[in-house]
């Protein structure tokens, strides 16, 4: 199951804060470094190099007076930073976290807002997206 879980950014309270529809950008590639044989032509060696991480896409429907938003608003419009840590875990149908995954270092690198459709009745939705060093599963 991947439809019920919370996510925490540690520092940031206030109700259906942690409340999003949509997590995304848990993924890890390692890079790989080239290295050409010294003397020999036919050989490049291939390296591991550390790991580079996706951006994490945190949506959900919009809120007003969220904590959440003006740590965004505040990294974005006035360029201050302030990293938090990210929890995610993943629910049982009892609420108690079966998977949970830290995420390290979260700084916002956008936002974006639905788009407004008269024709349609859509809830208007929030799109963060969020620069880390890294990620780990804790449990």
């Amino acid at each position: 199951m991947s439809f019920y879980f919370k996510v925490n950014v540690v520092g940031i309270n206030g109700k259906n804060e942690g409340s999003f529809q949509e997590v995304s950008g848990l993924n890890a590639k390692l890079g790989v470094v080239e290295i050409k044989e010294g003397g020999e032509n036919r050989f490049v060696h291939r390296l591991p190099a550390p790991p580079r991480y996706e951006n994490l896409i945190l949506k959900r429907g919009m809120l007003l007076g969220s904590s959440l938003v003006d740590w965004v608003r505040n990294s974005i419009e006035q360029f201050i930073f302030s990293p938090k840590t990210v929890i995610i875990n993943l629910m049982d149908e009892n609420a108690s976290p079966i998977a949970s995954w830290k995420v390290v270092k979260a700084y916002p690198a956008a936002i974006r807002i639905s788009e407004f459709k008269a024709q349609e009745s859509q809830i208007a939705v929030e799109t963060f997206e969020l620069c880390f060093d890294y990620f780990m599963k804790v449990n």
